[in-house]
């Protein structure tokens, strides 16, 4: 991956979470990664929408909303979600 190509963590915090179908979730208030290896797992989410209440997402102990990153398909001015990847 050239340099350019790189894509920086904090380049996804404050952006909008939507689905494919363009249902919006919220945004980025976070990131969780695994310690040993680096690997970005989830995103926790702020601002969540009422879509995101009618869903059963995972969450932290303290019930802030994760998606999961395996979910993620794209990320550009949005991050975009495969819906299905996350129930």
């Amino acid at each position: 991956m050239a340099e350019k190509d790189k894509i920086y963590s904090r380049e996804f915090l404050g952006k909008t979470i939507v689905s494919k179908s363009g249902k919006k979730f919220g945004e980025v208030g976070d990131l969780i990664f695994e310690v040993g290896s680096g690997e970005l797992i989830h995103l926790m989410l702020r601002n969540p929408t009422s879509y995101t209440d009618r869903m059963e997402l995972e969450k932290t102990r303290e019930g802030q909303i994760l998606i999961p990153f395996s979910a993620v398909i794209a990320s550009g001015d949005y991050i975009v979600v495969a819906e299905e990847d996350i129930i």
